[in-house]
């Protein structure tokens, strides 16, 4: 039996990072590269870059499914990408939910996001997955470090399989939460 719900589940891709902390631009240039595919209807893509209190504010919107797209150091070599439900116990750990405008990392920004939708009665979206890539530098700099560049197609392809897997039923999908690739 078909869920109505389920035809009009949206889903948000949102790229955060800053581009002129070198590799911490790889969500931004993967949303870039997103940009040449085409996704299904129900999908949009954002570049956020630095501006996690709108991507907070943005999901009072409606989504089913969030995937964030961010540079995220796990201890793998340069370049590994990771897929990460965010809804695991101990997947995003809160390292410092600050509410900086220009600073908010994944964490800060679901911690906000469950803030507004208590005052607001708006729902969060069912699901969230993080597509990360470990840094090699985050250093002042524009321009992202050869392996992690090397990445961003290799992401930009798993973020397709997701949003086209999200078609399919619960049971045919799979996520993992250690490394992708090397």
């Amino acid at each position: 039996m078909n869920d109505p719900a389920q035809k009009h589940a949206r889903t948000l891709v949102a790229g955060i990072g800053n581009i002129f902390l070198g590799d911490d631009g790889f969500g931004v240039e993967t949303v870039r590269a997103l940009s040449s595919h085409r996704l299904p209807d129900d999908v949009e893509v954002v570049d956020i870059g630095v501006r996690g209190v709108h991507l907070a504010y943005q999901l009072l919107d409606g989504y089913d499914t969030l995937v964030l797209i961010d540079a995220t150091a796990r201890g793998g070599r340069p370049g590994t990408l990771y897929l990460i439900e965010a809804d695991e116990p101990g997947a995003v750990e809160p390292q410092n939910a600050l509410l900086d405008g220009h600073r908010m990392a994944p964490d800060a920004v679901l911690a906000l996001l469950g803030t507004l939708c208590a005052g607001t009665g708006a729902v969060p979206p069912r699901r969230t997955l993080v597509v990360g890539c470990e840094p090699d530098s985050v250093e002042e700099g524009i321009g992202l470090s050869a392996p992690v560049a090397e990445a961003v197609p290799h992401a930009a392809r798993m973020v397709l399989d997701l949003v086209q897997a999200a078609d399919r039923p619960a049971d045919a999908r799979r996520t993992a939460t250690g490394p992708v690739m090397n």
